[in-house]
């Protein structure tokens, strides 16, 4: 199947596209780093760096909406939110306008989201792909981006959006930057520790998204995270122990509003997201707990 991946430079594209190549699919990256992506990818796929560089020849079956700047790696101002949105919502906006003209064999299109779709949310409240949201900065986020992938139903493509968790797995992602911290044996909880975190294993992120592309009864918005979640102290002393480290250091909750501003609540507060949808299809996951998805990924 000829496959357009945007955002393939990243943590999760990385991973999806040598996936997608080992199965025989035509990839076609769309990335704003054709340097880096030749440099990972050689000549395994097609490189282009704007969608009307793409050849009619090469108009894909599938599409995969990887494409955000980072949300959690700096200071929320002004500046910073309005790139979030425009480089997710506008750009999306901008994916779908093309695929509507230029991409009449379009059978499905899986789209980036997060499960910050939901706002901040109590840890006792456990939250499926119709539970009630918490309207705030994230959730808007999300939901327009969203919006805009769902443009692509009106002309019969199937969409399903992904509200991923905090990925966990090698070489990136969010365990890169708690890392340097807990090897020194400087990693502990952030704030009370009580904030719940949703994780997914890298190996059943990409698992997820196969699963979508491949089934054609999956359509709408899906919760990309490992059956259990766990509260921020329980994360911090299980990657603690997996390191052989002591996690009694506690980040107090000013510290990370002083770093973030705003951004702060992506680390101090959270939700207890469940994948409802993916479990009632028939998705298995390699790594359902914790200790499982640290031992895979470190």
């Amino acid at each position: 199947m000829k496959i357009l991946v945007t955002g393939g430079t990243g943590f999760i594209g990385r991973a999806l596209i040598k996936k997608l190549i080992a199965d025989q699919h035509q990839v076609t990256v769309l990335t704003r780093s054709a340097s880096k992506a030749f440099t990972l990818f050689k000549d395994t796929c097609l490189i282009n760096e704007y969608l009307f560089d793409i050849p009619a020849c090469q108009a894909p079956e599938a599409v995969v909406n990887l494409a955000g700047a980072p949300i959690a790696d700096r200071r929320w101002s002004a500046k910073r939110k309005q790139l979030l949105r425009s480089s997710r919502i506008d750009f999306t906006r901008e994916l779908v306008d093309w695929l509507t003209f230029h991409s009449p064999r379009l059978k499905v299109m899986i789209s980036g989201s997060a499960i910050g779709y939901y706002g901040s949310q109590p840890p006792e409240l456990v939250l499926s792909e119709s539970s009630p949201v918490q309207d705030g900065f994230t959730h808007r986020l999300c939901l327009d981006w969203e919006n805009e992938a769902k443009r692509m139903e009106m002309i019969g493509t199937r969409v399903c959006c992904l509200r991923t968790g905090i990925v966990l797995g090698k070489n990136g992602g969010a365990l890169a930057k708690m890392l340097p911290a807990f090897r020194l044996g400087l990693g502990g909880p952030i704030a009370s520790g009580q904030q719940m975190m949703s994780w997914v294993q890298l190996e059943d992120m990409v698992r997820a998204i196969l699963f979508m592309l491949d089934n054609e009864q999956a359509q709408g918005p899906f919760n990309v995270t490992a059956p259990i979640a766990v509260s921020n102290r329980v994360f911090s002393e299980s990657l603690a122990h997996a390191l052989h480290r002591p996690a009694c250091l506690v980040v107090p909750e000013f510290v990370i509003n002083l770093m973030l501003g705003e951004g702060a609540e992506l680390l101090v507060k959270g939700q207890n997201v469940i994948p409802t949808k993916l479990v009632e299809m028939g998705f298995s996951f390699q790594y359902p707990s914790l200790e499982m998805a640290l031992k895979a990924s470190l």
